[in-house]
């Protein structure tokens, strides 16, 4: 049974990008075994809701599986440190805890609009050559036919995803897309507002359309209104791996495909990301091409290589060491109980 006797929280500011923030958590039980977790962009009430309910909720507390802690204060975090170290006290990887039973991922990894086609090629052809077989266009009205019909004529038989980040309005734009074999048509809309917009799109195409929801109630509400055919799933987002597996099992029993994906951070995020795509279910490309691996706290590093990503499961919980000395370098502010 665990027990907390010490948590540490650290706010990190990251060394790549616009220097990012994320929030780590590090629980200790009686037994001097520990668990992480991490929440990444951080609202900044959660570093109140950390120092103001984490320990009153944890220190001393005894709890036989982390559902019954859930919600913990500080979301994510807090959680996931929860999940890492009652997996590693049963021996057991956290996949596994989950019910995941994939042992390697196919990965996608995102491309940003470029300057020009040819850039834009280019690009694509050294993840190419590194191995991925599917990649995810970032796409928005006045960039999204020319260069679907560049890296398609280009790689004939490469996996396709597009991200509308929710820059449309018009349909007939979106639906133009889908000649060119897409694998999904990701956040064509802005939010989930529109679901009527959602369902007479995913009418007029092919490929699935995929959302991205905060809740299994919103998905619910999605797969009432047909909206869609394949769900995003942010781990980070979602608040705990119990609402994970419940956003998850609903999409499953909906028929609905999944695709995985997570923070950048520090890989802690990533890691647990991974260990959701392995659920049976998650059949398209996930989503943990960032942060860069010589940024992350963990070893191994979490990621793709080959274009693909292997699920840690030769050692219990999380699957990574942490380096604690370069966690606590990176650290901007932290305190203990």
């Amino acid at each position: 049974m665990p027990r907390i006797r010490e948590l540490e929280v650290f706010r990190l500011v990251l060394p790549y990008g616009r220097r990012p923030e994320s929030i780590l958590v590090r629980l200790t039980d009686y037994g001097g075994m520990t668990g992480w977790g991490e929440v990444v962009d951080a609202d900044p009430k959660t570093w109140v809701a950390l120092e103001e309910g984490l320990a009153q909720a944890l220190i001393g507390v005894d709890w036989e599986h982390p559902d019954e802690l859930s919600p913990v204060p500080g979301g994510s975090a807090a959680d996931m440190a929860c999940w890492d170290l009652w997996t590693k006290m049963r021996g057991v990887p956290l996949a596994h805890a989950l019910g995941g039973t994939r042992t390697s991922l196919m990965a996608t990894v995102r491309i940003g609009a470029e300057r020009n086609l040819e850039s834009l090629v280019a690009r694509v052809n050294r993840h190419v050559c590194a191995g991925y077989a599917h990649v995810t266009l970032d796409v928005h009205p006045g960039w999204d036919i020319e260069p679907l019909r560049a890296v398609r004529r280009a790689y004939p038989a490469l996996g396709i995803g597009v991200d509308a980040l929710g820059a449309y309005t018009d349909i007939d734009a979106l639906e133009a897309l889908d000649a060119y074999t897409l694998s999904a048509i990701e956040r064509p809309f802005a939010g989930l507002a529109s679901l009527g917009d959602h369902a007479d799109l995913q009418e007029r195409v092919a490929a699935p359309v995929l959302l991205e929801v905060s809740s299994a109630a919103e998905l619910d509400e999605a797969v009432t209104a047909r909206a869609g055919r394949a769900l995003l799933l942010r781990p980070a987002a979602l608040g705990s791996l119990r609402e994970v597996r419940r956003v998850h099992d609903r999409a499953v029993r909906a028929g609905w495909q999944i695709a995985c994906a997570g923070g950048k951070g520090t890989g802690l995020a990533r890691a647990a990301t991974v260990a959701a795509a392995s659920l049976p279910g998650c059949g398209l490309p996930c989503d943990v091409a960032e942060p860069p691996r010589s940024a992350q706290i963990v070893d191994p590093p979490v990621g793709a290589s080959g274009g693909v990503v292997a699920v840690p499961l030769t050692q219990a919980g999380l699957g990574h060491r942490i380096d604690e000395d370069r966690v606590r370098r990176l650290a901007k502010e932290s305190y203990s109980v």
